[in-house]
């Protein structure tokens, strides 16, 4: 059979009919039986001699069209079953930036740009040092909740078994540790990467990220020689400060005209002013409230019928700050270390000389500073998800069956409270662990 291609005619092209091509092929094939037809679509045509044999000359019209995707296509790539479990980051790399570094480059050779030429940068509120409005609300929300959640995590630690390895920053939330085989520890080895579990607390559940605060964000630096004169404070606490939330014992200067700069040099800061003393008032209870430190003895346990509201207040109070941690790095900047877990709140790093982790000595203990993220500031700590607190321990054959969820949340769930369906995925909820005989014949 040969087939020819002949030119698409007008009439029969239609433009606004994206995807579709018509087109007119002419075919022609031996006749082999006149009791055997063929079904051809829309054929027409005369019969012919050639060399003998009988031919069909016929035209017929063929239309192609992409494939549409199913409209329920986008729906369920959003409720995905389950997902993958956190990796950790290798503690011999940097981590990756969460800004693309060509959009890095990008912005700097735009700020070069206008500072060769003499051009003031263009910076909104609160790049230029004055507030946003529209964040105070947000940022006094956030501490009233990080208050409830402290209250609430202390209480509840009095009833829920938290478990943490003395060598390594593993947690787990049960009645005894797990014997997962994962431990990164220096005396690892000699114990074949079992853990070593002892008791628990609060900052093992909720991690403390604390920075300097400061006074003035955008005045002098942190030397490593004055670092001693700065306190330290919770990160989301001084973000909260920095987004005009007023604490006496913590204050904060309040810009009526903006900061401006060329490139990277300011040009207009409203000159320096000398940070008020005391920083400390008379009656500082307040400020344990902000803080981990020593907050279960602070709290005594809860009474039986009133766990389970307790933990669903603390589950929501989790979600507030993050959600409003989330708000406030959106406009305020926030750097992180790129190699440690040091974080400040400004709009560049310190110059303190404290980190010592993968080639400190190339940079002479200073910090490899980068646009944060929110789990560097408030961060998930992920721990296994335990179906059966009071079962058996969980095994490292049977890893791949189990869920991980953030630590606050493993707590509040065993706890009684009402879990969240974006953590529903990742806790696996879904799979049946099977017994130790049945993995093998699991695919």
């Amino acid at each position: 059979m040969v087939l020819k291609l002949l030119p698409v005619s007008s009439a029969l092209w239609d433009p606004s009919q994206k995807g579709v091509c018509l087109g007119i092929v002419e075919f022609k094939r031996p006749q082999l039986s006149a009791l055997r037809s063929y079904n051809l679509g829309l054929k027409f045509g005369h019969e012919q001699l050639q060399k003998g044999r009988p031919i069909i000359l016929g035209t017929f019209l063929c239309a192609s069209q992409r494939r549409k995707k199913s409209p329920s296509f986008k729906i369920q790539e959003a409720s995905s079953q389950n997902v993958d479990l956190p990796q950790r980051l290798p503690k011999n790399k940097k981590k990756p930036y969460p800004i693309p570094f060509e959009k890095i480059k990008q912005a700097a050779r735009k700020d070069k740009k206008l500072a060769q030429m003499g051009i003031e940068k263009p910076l909104d509120p609160p790049k230029n040092g004055l507030l946003v409005p529209d964040l105070i609300p947000v940022a006094y929300e956030v501490v009233d909740a990080w208050k409830v959640l402290i209250k609430g995590l202390a209480k509840l630690l009095h009833i829920i078994p938290v478990y943490a390895c003395s060598e390594c920053s593993e947690v787990h939330v049960a009645q005894t540790g797990h014997h997962i085989q994962n431990c990164l520890g220096q005396t690892s080895a000699s114990r074949r990467s079992f853990h070593s579990w002892v008791k628990g607390s609060i900052n093992d559940v909720l991690v403390p990220i604390e920075s300097y605060h400061l006074y003035d964000p955008f005045g002098r630096r942190i030397k490593h020689e004055t670092r001693f004169e700065y306190d330290r404070i919770p990160a989301l606490v001084e973000l909260c400060i920095q987004a005009g939330l007023d604490i006496p014992e913590y204050p904060s200067r309040r810009r009526t005209s903006p900061v401006r700069m060329i490139g990277k040099r300011v040009i207009d800061r409203g000159g320096y002013v000398e940070e008020p003393k005391p920083w400390r008032s008379a009656n500082s209870y307040s400020l344990a409230d902000l803080d981990t430190y020593g907050a279960c003895g602070r709290f005594p346990p809860p009474t039986s019928s009133d766990v389970a509201r307790i933990a669903q207040e603390t589950m929501d109070a989790y979600e507030i700050v993050r959600l409003g941690v989330e708000k406030l790095m959106k406009k305020y900047t926030v750097k992180a270390c790129g190699y440690c877990s040091e974080v400040h709140v400004g709009p560049w790093g310190h110059n303190a000389k404290l980190c010592g982790e993968f080639k400190h000595q190339w940079r002479d203990g200073k910090h490899g500073w980068q646009d944060a993220t929110v789990d560097e500031v408030f961060p998930s700590n992920y721990v296994w998800h335990v179906q059966d607190p009071k079962g058996p321990p969980m095994r490292g054959a049977l890893r791949r069956f189990y869920g991980k969820a953030p630590a606050v949340v493993e707590v509040c769930m065993q706890a009684g409270a009402q879990i969240p369906r974006k953590y529903v995925p990742m806790m696996r909820l879904d799979i049946v662990v099977p017994d130790s005989e049945e993995a093998r014949l699991v695919a």
